[in-house]
């Protein structure tokens, strides 16, 4: 959803209950608007350090934003009643925290540079991808729907082939805990799980779609795009 339409809501539900808190998980949507959901009466927000708001640098950790009594209150569940954020986790040294932060608007532009080179790349090849190339954007979640297992884990095997880190691990596709399908994921990413990161993952189900996201840099988004369109062209065996 756009923060737009995320604001309709909130709207929607204060003037039911303006005692309702409204939380919003924002996680692929930062920076991708030029406001956020807190800006439109939301009352929570949060979200993943190793996404968008890392900026491809912070190790770990994740944020809680928002009204101050609901962020005290979070603390304390997170913590200890009285301790609260004053006692959070600490890793070794916040520079990362704060230099992710710092360049985290321009790697969440590089990481929809590369989802929008994505969509117009498949398309042109013959693929249904939602968002379209040239729709707004409100996060930098890329999906392409290929239609049957073989061409899903393809691309994926493709993605990998492209990663900076660990091109040559072969993805495939296992039953992973909270999915009812086999899932497989592409990820060759300097910190394992950042989604910022260009990485990819789908269900094996039908209609066999994959999710794309992340790219630190367009250059290397591109590459590793075209290295898995590459495998989808040339019909690159499985093996």
């Amino acid at each position: 959803m756009s923060v737009s339409e995320i604001g309709r809501i909130c709207k929607t539900v204060h003037e039911v209950d303006e005692r309702t808190a409204i939380l919003v998980d924002n996680c692929y949507g930062e920076f991708t608007e030029t406001i956020e959901p807190g800006n439109v009466g939301a009352d929570l927000v949060a979200g993943s350090l190793i996404k968008n708001p890392g900026g491809g640098l912070t190790p770990t950790g994740g944020y809680i934003a928002g009204r101050e009594d609901l962020v005290e209150a979070a603390s304390y569940r997170l913590t200890s009643p009285g301790i609260g954020a004053e006692a959070g986790a600490s890793p070794d040294g916040h520079r990362l925290l704060y230099q992710g932060l710092f360049i985290a608007p321009h790697t969440v532009a590089q990481a929809m540079k590369t989802a929008v080179f994505c969509s117009r790349l498949l398309e042109l090849m013959g693929y249904k991808t939602h968002p379209e190339y040239d729709a707004v954007r409100s996060d930098i979640i890329q999906m392409i729907e290929f239609g049957t297992p073989n061409l899903l884990e393809k691309f994926c095997r493709g993605l990998q082939a492209g990663s900076p880190v660990d091109s040559f691990v072969t993805p495939v596709a296992w039953d992973m805990p909270g999915y009812d399908h086999p899932v497989i994921m592409a990820a060759g990413t300097f910190i394992q799980g950042a989604s910022i990161e260009l990485s990819a993952d789908g269900p094996i189900r039908e209609p066999y779609s994959v999710y794309v996201q992340g790219g630190l840099t367009f250059e290397s988004g591109k590459t590793g795009i075209m290295t898995a369109a590459s495998y989808l062209d040339e019909g690159v065996d499985d093996e």
